[in-house]
């Protein structure tokens, strides 16, 4: 049986957290704490409620979006989320996820190495409120990247997306 995921909300139908309609599943537990975090509210372990892998399949199912992981940062939850990931994968979304760690620490832990084998789009970097940029699309400030995964995994070198 899979541990349980901790999510603080889902929002279903949005379009602010990657291409065209997405389902966006908000994990809790971040200790970045950004100043100026737009989502404050996510930063504890215990925000929200417990949802199971079906639970969550459910509602990816019902609106046959593709899916951002967001929080919180999901990969404080990577081993308990990577389940969920690979049965999104196989339904046929992509996964975009946004995390404040950078891609280049991340690809030295084991559990978010198996877990970025199913994300499509990284949205890499903590927040940073001097660099913040309204402009900038699916992402809050200007050190942020948006990392095609699909990409990386080809050629072994970070490659931004093109948008």
């Amino acid at each position: 049986m899979s541990k349980p995921l901790r999510i603080v909300k889902i929002l279903e139908g949005t379009s602010v957290d990657g291409p065209g309609l997405r389902t966006s599943v908000y994990f809790a537990g971040c200790g970045h704490h950004c100043p100026g975090c737009h989502n404050p509210a996510t930063w504890s372990m215990t925000a929200g409620e417990d949802m199971s892998i079906d639970s969550v399949m459910d509602i990816v199912r019902y609106n046959d979006f593709d899916v951002t992981f967001s929080g919180g940062d999901p990969f404080y939850q990577a081993e308990a989320i990577l389940p969920l990931a690979k049965e999104i994968k196989a339904y046929g979304k992509t996964i975009w996820c946004y995390t404040g760690f950078c891609f280049e620490e991340l690809d030295k832990v084991p559990a978010a190495q198996e877990l970025l084998e199913y994300i499509d789009v990284l949205i890499d970097g903590p927040f940073v409120e001097s660099l913040k940029d309204r402009t900038l699309r699916f992402r809050g400030s200007a050190n942020q990247r948006l990392i095609d995964i699909n990409k990386f995994r080809a050629t072994g070198s970070i490659i931004l997306l093109d948008l």
